[in-house]
């Protein structure tokens, strides 16, 4: 990695950002750092599997926030 890299790295995990957030890339600023691993592991998955994360999360998502809409 360029010791340009280093640097920036260094400055985002200073600020607690992510190196896209740093650069302008990524609109979404994500603080945890857990969220973030698994997020970069769950891209690395086959089509099928990221699928069925993605379904999952969605109907978490849908179920959490009908609670709230109830609650």
């Amino acid at each position: 990695m360029p010791r340009e890299w280093d640097i920036a790295q260094k400055i985002a995990e200073a600020l607690n950002v992510s190196l896209d957030f740093l650069a302008g890339d990524s609109s979404v600023l994500v603080k945890d750092k857990e969220v973030l691993q698994r997020i970069e592991e769950i891209s690395n998955l086959s089509d099928d599997k990221k699928k069925y994360i993605y379904d999952f999360i969605d109907m978490c998502l849908r179920d959490y926030k009908t609670q709230k809409a109830y609650s």
